[in-house]
């Protein structure tokens, strides 16, 4: 008995100093972290990234940036050798011959073109330029100059050949522009990259495209503040908690001037070429896919209230927050557990 009363303690001394080795490797694997901010796409992308090595996470970093540096230079319509730019130089011309890359993405664009019924659509470009919003040059644009290029707008006029690896704009003066869904391409590309390097716990923001990966080092989610379209960034009306997920929100706080006393932000309506004015002020999308949240958050604030909220409801592992400008806030079924609204000026409404 006494033989076995030893070998049992040490055996269960043994399994301590396993686990401890254990523990405290896993901490080890995490014990560093690499803060790094660039400015790519338009935007200040910021990321904090956890590991073992300083040297290691800096080159993956290195990757993942210069993979968003690839990204920009194929679709910003204002790389004059971007494949966007051919593809709008040569509308109503003849196809164009793009790599595979630039078919998923306009692909997916034109779905999200689908289902929002219209209200998201790439070949806003004119629109988006005429405007000049976010440019030194902006200003509400003539009346009868703005109804000739929304005749340009119909993305049922952008039309691709999968065999061919073609895209092509079937009106002449016709423009793509993929602001509203590429930066969410790019944040899932960087996170892509940095899984296959090895890292497991990162936060991303690609000027307010939230990404992460993995929960935070204590392994509870990360929370998120969901800004206040009424004050400067920075400033939050509620936290989400998020798990290896995206968040994006499109408001009428991001860009925008003012004429004359009246606030002109960039969102713009395809129906009208106008900035979208329906009574909401912000939407934010809760999913897995950075490129899903990006498309959806223009896509529900252009629907509206009514119309983008059922939108989401009816997405499967998608969830909503919108912002009114009575200060009201509607979250989809999904959320409603887990949203803790943080400002007592805006109201938690049920639908």
């Amino acid at each position: 008995m006494i033989t076995d009363k030893k070998g049992f303690i040490k055996r269960f001394i043994l399994y301590l100093l396993m686990l401890l080795y254990i523990t405290a490797g896993c901490t080890q694997s995490k014990s560093v972290f690499v803060e790094q901010q660039e400015y790519m796409l338009g935007t200040i992308i910021q990321v904090k990234v956890y590991g073992s090595s300083k040297k290691k996470i800096k080159e993956s970093l290195e990757k993942a940036f210069r993979r968003v540096e690839e990204i920009e230079k194929k679709f910003s319509v204002r790389i004059p050798t971007s494949e966007i730019t051919e593809i709008n130089e040569q509308a109503g011309r003849s196809p164009v011959k793009v790599d595979q890359e630039t078919i998923y993405l306009l692909e997916r664009s034109l779905y999200f073109s689908d289902l929002s019924k219209g209200a998201f659509d790439p070949t806003i470009g004119s629109l988006v330029k005429l405007w000049g919003i976010g440019t030194e040059s902006a200003q509400v644009p003539d009346k009868n100059i703005l109804q000739q290029k929304l005749r340009t707008v119909n993305y049922k006029d952008l039309t691709l050949d999968i065999s061919q690896s073609t895209a092509y704009l079937t009106q002449i003066d016709q423009q793509l522009d993929l602001g509203a869904i590429a930066k969410g391409y790019a944040a899932d590309e960087m996170k892509r990259i940095l899984k296959e390097e090895g890292i497991e716990t990162a936060f991303l923001n690609l000027g307010g495209n939230v990404l992460t990966i993995g929960n935070k080092l204590d392994g509870s989610p990360w929370k998120v503040g969901v800004q206040n379209p009424l004050t400067e960034r920075g400033e939050y009306i509620g936290i989400v908690p998020i798990q290896d997920e995206a968040i994006v929100s499109s408001g009428n706080y991001e860009r925008f001037f003012e004429q004359n006393g009246v606030r002109y932000h960039h969102i713009l309506d395809p129906q009208t070429g106008y900035p979208s004015e329906n009574g909401l002020i912000s939407t934010t999308i809760i999913t897995k896919a950075s490129i899903d949240a990006d498309a959806l958050s223009t896509s529900a604030y252009v629907m509206g209230l009514k119309d983008g909220f059922a939108l989401i409801e009816s997405l499967p592992n998608v969830e909503g927050i919108f912002i009114t400008s009575e200060k009201k806030i509607f979250v989809t079924s999904g959320l409603k557990a887990s949203f803790h609204l943080t400002n007592e000026e805006f109201s938690y409404e049920k639908r």
